[in-house]
C-alpha cells in the first residue's frame, strides 16, 4: 500500500514512512529521511517497494538494481565495473523508466538499430564485438527477469542478437620481429617487462601484480596467484581471472638472469613489493613507439601473450601443455589458436599412407 510522504519541519526536508512485506512474508516498517522534495521521497519509496515485490511490472531500472545486487557477490569487481559502465551508457537511458513487461521486441529492435548506428568519440562506428557485448547485457537482464521475476517472455529472444563476438584478429610477433623490437628498447624496466611478456605469456594484470616473492630464482619459477588493475585512482589486486590462472611458470635461464639483474637494481625492494610499476598506458606507449622505430607491426600488449603461444606452437608443444602454461583451458587454446597448428588430420592420413606404402614394398 502506498503511504504518504511527510515534511520534517525541524530539518526542512522530507521523509517517507511505510510498511511492507519482506521476502519471508513478515510485515515490516521502513523509515527514510533526508529528501529535498516530496517527489524524491515518493520516488525512493516506490523504488524500494518494487524491489521487495519483484513483479514484471516494475520499472526497468529497478530490475537493473536487483540484477546488479544479485551479481555483485558472484562476479569479479572488474566485471561488475564493466557491466555498470555498459548499463549506464547504453541501456538505462533507453529503458530505465519503462516497465519491464511493457518493453516489446519492436522496442528492442529499435534500440539495436541505435547501437548499430552509434559512433565512438573519434567518429568511427562502434566495433562489432563491443556492440555484441552491450547486446548480451540486455539479453541477460531479460533472461534474469524471466527466471526470477515472472516475466512471461524475453523480448530480445524474438529479435535475435546484433554485433559479432571475437571480431579482433589474432596478431602476434614472430621471434625475429620481437628481437628487432627489443633492440630499440633500452629502459631496464621496459626490457624486463617485455621479455617476461613474450617468454611467459602472462596477462598484463598478472605481470603487473608480480612481487619479488613471486619469483623463485633458484628453481626458475614465476608463481602467478593474483592480478592487478587500477580503478578510481586506487591500486586493486585480486585473485586471477580463472581457476587455471593460479599456476607456476618455468622460465628459461636467460629470463631468470634478466629479472634477477633488474630487481637487483631496485633499492629497498621487499618480498611483497610489486616489481613492475609502469601503468597500462605507459606500457602501451612504449610498445607503439618501439614497434614503429623497429619497423615491426604495431600490436596490442595482450598480443604478446598470443606471440608466446604462437612461438610454443611453432616449437611443437601440444595444446594441453600450452594451456597449463598460460592459465587457460585446453578448449580455449584450441578455440583461439587451433588454426595455428599444423593440419593434424592431413598428417595422420599421410603417415598412414606411408605405413601402407612400406608394407606394400615389402611384399
Amino acid at each position: 500500500m502506498k503511504m504518504p510522504q511527510y515534511k520534517d519541519e525541524e530539518r526542512g526536508s522530507w521523509y517517507c514512512k511505510f510498511s511492507y512485506q519482506d521476502w519471508t512474508g513478515q510485515r515490516r516498517q521502513k523509515l527514510k529521511r533526508g529528501f529535498p522534495t516530496k517527489r524524491e521521497a515518493a520516488a525512493w519509496e516506490r523504488s524500494f517497494l518494487e524491489k521487495q515485490q519483484g513483479t514484471p511490472d516494475m520499472a526497468f531500472k529497478t530490475l537493473v538494481c536487483l540484477y546488479m545486487e544479485d551479481m555483485a557477490p558472484r562476479l569479479k569487481e572488474s566485471t561488475i565495473v564493466l557491466k555498470k559502465r555498459i548499463l549506464e551508457r547504453w541501456i538505462l537511458p533507453h529503458f530505465g523508466e519503462r516497465v519491464v513487461n511493457g518493453i516489446t521486441p519492436a522496442d528492442v529492435r529499435k534500440w539495436q538499430a541505435m547501437l548499430l548506428s552509434s559512433k565512438r568519440e573519434d567518429g568511427q562506428p562502434l566495433k562489432p564485438a563491443y556492440i555484441k557485448r552491450i547486446d548480451v547485457e540486455l539479453n541477460a537482464l531479460f533472461n534474469y527477469a524471466v527466471r526470477y521475476y515472472s516475466l512471461s517472455a524475453n523480448p530480445h529472444k524474438t529479435t535475435g542478437s546484433v554485433g559479432k563476438g571475437g571480431s579482433r584478429s589474432l596478431n602476434f610477433w614472430t621471434l625475429d620481429e620481437f628481437n628487432r623490437f627489443m633492440e630499440v628498447i633500452t629502459e631496464p624496466q621496459a626490457r624486463a617487462m617485455f621479455y617476461t611478456f613474450y617468454y611467459t605469456g602472462l596477462r598484463r594484470g598478472e605481470l603487473q601484480a608480480l612481487t619479488l616473492g613471486d619469483i623463485d630464482f633458484e628453481k626458475r619459477l614465476i608463481h602467478v596467484s593474483k592480478t592487478y588493475s587500477r580503478r578510481g585512482g586506487q591500486d586493486i589486486v585480486t585473485s586471477p581471472k580463472t581457476i587455471q590462472s593460479n599456476r607456476s611458470i618455468s622460465i628459461p635461464v636467460f629470463l631468470r638472469d634478466q629479472l634477477k639483474e633488474y630487481v637487483g637494481k631496485l633499492y629497498g625492494l621487499t618480498l611483497s613489493d610489486r616489481i613492475f610499476t609502469l601503468n597500462r598506458s605507459s606500457i602501451r606507449d612504449r610498445m607503439i613507439k618501439g614497434a614503429k622505430k623497429a619497423n615491426v607491426p604495431v600490436i596490442r600488449v595482450h598480443d604478446l601473450r598470443h606471440s608466446h603461444v604462437s612461438l610454443l606452437i611453432h616449437m611443437g608443444f601440444l595444446p594441453l601443455l600450452i594451456a597449463e602454461r598460460i592459465g587457460d583451458s585446453i578448449d580455449m587454446v584450441n578455440h583461439v589458436y587451433g588454426h595455428l597448428y599444423p593440419n593434424s588430420h592431413t598428417e595422420i592420413a599421410d603417415r598412414l599412407n606411408d605405413l601402407v606404402s612400406q608394407q606394400y614394398h615389402r611384399t
